[in-house]
């Protein structure tokens, strides 16, 4: 089945989520067959590493219709090669990388602030019980707006260790929803992925980062 068909399939598996954004996580395509994506009409796109996203942005950027996400870490000394040319980023996680951002850009910048929702050490990540403090922190950095959290759930078959994750990440959201800071509103959800999106759009989520479903 062809890219065409598959993203077809993935908008008919979101027919009663009509809020949610799928964003195509490029990782494992070539450029031939993200510029299939977006034929398709999956418009967002997002990479996890610098060199290939700067690679597929060369390649799309006359295509007004593009917007570029990305999931990754960012090396201090790439920031600037990405910072202007993305529109959200779903991976802010360190200080270090809200005042790099916030000196490279030059305007502000949608972010997700990432979750290590599983709690697992080889995760990046802030740890649940600092992500409020965290948020807080970003207040001092204008360039930055904190629209939701991102979470990479565990990798795993079992519905139950998905759902507890979701449903932390939904709560942890609200909460932060609630205090009602300007530069950190909070509406939004980044997560689920091909394995696990039918069940993060249970809880909340409105951006579902899809790759290898495209690709089957």
């Amino acid at each position: 089945m062809g890219i065409r068909e598959q993203a077809k399939k993935v908008r008919e598996s979101l027919k009663d989520y009509p809020h949610v954004e799928v964003i195509a996580a490029t990782k494992y395509m070539n450029i031939e067959q993200t510029k299939e994506l977006v034929e398709a009409g999956i418009y967002n796109l997002g990479e996890n590493r610098t060199d290939m996203f700067l690679e597929k942005y060369e390649a799309l950027k006359d295509n007004p219709n593009v917007k570029w996400h990305f999931f990754g870490v960012v090396q201090t000394r790439k920031i600037r090669d990405i910072a202007n040319k993305i529109e959200c980023l779903h991976s802010l996680d360190k200080l270090s990388l809200a005042i790099e951002l916030d000196k490279k850009l030059t305007k502000p910048l949608d972010c997700f602030v990432q979750v290590n929702i599983s709690e697992e050490p080889n995760k990046s990540g802030v740890p649940v019980n600092k992500v409020k403090t965290f948020i807080k922190q970003l207040e001092k950095y204008p360039k930055i707006r904190v629209i939701g959290l991102m979470c990479i759930a565990k990798l795993t078959f079992d519905e139950d260790v998905l759902r507890k994750s979701f449903t932390k990440m939904q709560k942890l959201k609200e909460e932060i929803e609630s205090m009602n800071l300007p530069y950190a509103p909070c509406h939004e959800l980044s997560m689920g992925m091909s394995n696990d999106y039918r069940i993060a759009v249970q809880y909340g989520a409105t951006k579902v980062r899809l790759g290898r479903v495209f690709l089957i």
